[in-house]
């Protein structure tokens, strides 16, 4: 029952501003494959709505234009990678093995999601103003952990003040330039080489070269998510009542129409089951029950792209 508490509290608020946030996190997924194919300069609002299957009025209910939309979803990204970047670095430890760590998980996320790594590395070199802002702050931010190699380099080493914004410069051109060449190399395989660029200038030489001969790291401990929008094509209007149907099942799995309607506060018995009917044939939902062939209750659970929408629904997204 706490679970379930939980999951139904993700959608607590009113229903038209449920409905506003899945549009604007459409919008969201919808900016990163529309950037994936045509790349920024190719960005418009136009070919986001198409994206997302959502009308203009929809989108500058959200959205001032496609530049604070791209914000947005580059933020969000930037956000969730901040996050596991520091649990790895700010652990105890070494700094060169804080870093290792924290750029190896960077390494195999990008590897994950190709998406990502192209809207994080490539494309946001071709934004405007405010993308590029954003762009030099995370760079200025990466140069300042570098740099925090002073405090482990050996007696006499003073490296020039500039030596760490080099060095990350040097580490997102190699990234950018094996993203642009479509090179199907795992980018983990960067993680010694790239180890060695970042600790020569601080602990010298046989670090470096230690860094080099250290083992690749072969097995990715990030799993792929999915980053297509499971909305798309989807022959239903999307609603709100629809959103807390799924978080009951997604929360108590094998729920049955009474506990779904309770949950979902839809009174009419034939309601409930004419939306249960539709979403079963969309396959967002399967009935794990016996049905009424034994007389027993339904069974409701959630589909791998029922799960996906719910997953999108209360995952938070956070605006600047």
């Amino acid at each position: 029952m706490a679970a379930e508490r939980v999951a139904i509290a993700d959608l607590a608020g009113s229903p038209g501003g449920q409905v506003a946030e899945m549009q604007r996190r459409r919008l969201l997924l919808a900016v990163g494959e529309v950037v994936g194919e045509h790349g920024v300069t190719g960005l418009t609002v136009g070919r986001v709505c198409a994206q997302a299957g959502v009308s203009r009025r929809t989108f500058y209910e959200q959205f001032t234009d496609s530049e604070t939309c791209l914000l947005a979803a580059l933020d969000a990204q930037l956000e969730r990678l901040a996050a596991e970047l520091c649990l790895r670095y700010e652990r105890q430890g070494r700094w060169r093995d804080r870093v290792r760590d924290a750029l190896t998980y960077l390494l195999e996320h990008f590897d994950a999601e190709p998406s990502t790594a192209r809207l994080c590395v490539i494309e946001t070199s071709r934004g405007g103003p405010a993308v590029l802002e954003r762009r030099t702050r995370v760079l200025d931010g990466l140069a300042t952990i570098v740099d925090e190699g002073r405090k482990e380099a050996r007696a006499g080493s003073d490296p020039p003040p500039l030596t760490a914004r080099g060095v990350v410069g040097g580490a997102l051109s190699v990234i950018h330039a094996r993203l642009l060449a479509n090179d199907q190399s795992p980018l983990v395989e960067l993680a010694g080489p790239l180890m060695a660029m970042i600790v020569h200038p601080y602990l010298g030489l046989a670090a470096a070269r230690a860094e080099l001969e250290r083992p690749t790291p072969t097995a990715a401990h990030v799993a792929p998510r999915q980053s297509a929008d499971p909305f798309k094509g989807l022959p239903i209007r999307f609603t709100y009542r629809t959103a807390r149907v799924l978080a009951t099942i997604a929360a108590t799995p094998g729920a049955s129409n009474r506990h779904i309607a309770d949950n979902s506060g839809i009174s009419d018995e034939g309601q409930m089951s004419r939306l249960l009917g539709r979403l079963n044939k969309c396959e967002l939902v399967e009935n794990q029950g016996e049905g009424h062939t034994k007389g027993e209750p339904n069974a409701w659970t959630l589909t791998r792209r029922g799960q996906a929408i719910h997953d999108t629904i209360t995952q938070r997204v956070q605006v600047p």
